[in-house]
């Protein structure tokens, strides 16, 4: 024996029947908060800032690194004035 049975209902309507609190309201004034403070904080957001926080150690770092890299892969120092010269041309 198959027993099918079909409910068609909203989902405000399901939670309700199943007896949950309706959040929306909730869900709503948490969404406005976000929405309130991303603004903020978008309106006072310097793009020099956001570069310093993001690579802290400017272009000091970003050097140091490339010879870290150097070093690690055998001390090869190429340039672009290089790169051209052994390339073949078509």
């Amino acid at each position: 024996m198959k027993i099918t049975i079909e409910i068609d209902c909203t989902p405000a309507e399901a939670r309700a029947g199943m007896g949950l609190p309706d959040l929306e309201p909730l869900q709503a004034e948490v969404m406005a908060e976000i929405q309130r403070r991303l603004m903020q904080a978008l309106a006072t957001t310097d793009p020099q800032q956001l570069l310093k926080t993001w690579a802290p150690w400017g272009a000091q770092g970003l050097e140091a690194f490339q010879s870290f890299m150097r070093a690690a892969t055998g001390g090869a120092k190429s340039t672009s004035k290089d790169d051209a010269a052994t390339k073949p041309r078509r």
